[in-house]
């Protein structure tokens, strides 16, 4: 019997209002592009993802359903996150899911969390400095960071590479699989004062 898990998950999602309006299945495939792009970089799955304000399921659920490693899905919305519980429980559902509730300047530096990922993903987290300072110590060394990016190919502005390897991250540069993502990798360890306290990454960027 087909499992429906991952649809039926998603169109309820939409439902309450958690994700964008559009076809079920083509927020699919953008969430696949994600994992092309770690197909890119590695043949096998990852040992380990963590997924960075998750709580809408995308990309997470998508890749917890083709990869069927690790996956810890982080949002700091409770009533998203109920959600992201409830539909762990359904048939059909992944059995390796971890599902956090909190923000990722704190979660990060918790011992189990640091440096413990091959791959973060981002859809919709935040502006690009946000984003690279909240997800930096999450990666193990040689991790990757994976984002989704806007479709104009000619915005190439948004990532300052000098704060970028200040973070431990290298640019490998924009990427397309159908939508553009932009792929960072982890070259060195993280200063041990980043992420900076709740809130200050997005009210004092970096870059």
């Amino acid at each position: 019997m087909k499992n429906d898990w991952l649809p039926r998950a998603l169109e309820e999602s939409r439902a309450r209002g958690f994700l964008g309006p559009g076809p079920i299945e083509a927020q699919i495939a953008h969430a696949e592009g994600f994992a092309l792009c770690w197909e890119e970089i590695s043949p096998a799955p990852p040992d380990a993802f963590l997924d960075l304000g998750s709580g809408g399921g995308l990309p997470g659920l998508v890749l917890l359903d083709r990869w069927k490693c690790r996956g810890v899905l982080l949002d700091s919305m409770e009533k998203r996150m109920n959600f992201l519980h409830q539909v762990m429980d359904w048939p059909g559902a992944p059995l390796r899911a971890e599902l956090i509730t909190g923000r990722a300047e704190e979660v990060a530096r918790e011992p189990e969390m640091e440096a413990t990922f091959d791959l973060v993903t981002a859809r919709s987290f935040g502006p690009p400095s946000v984003t690279a300072e909240c997800a930096a110590r999450f990666l193990r060394m040689g991790g990757a960071l994976i984002v989704s990016e806007p479709p104009d190919d000619s915005e190439t502005g948004r990532w300052n590479i000098e704060v970028l390897e200040m973070l431990g991250l290298e640019a490998r540069g924009r990427v397309r699989h159908g939508a553009a993502f932009q792929v960072l990798v982890k070259t060195r360890a993280t200063p041990k004062e980043f992420p900076r306290a709740i809130g200050i990454p997005g009210k004092i960027p970096l870059f």
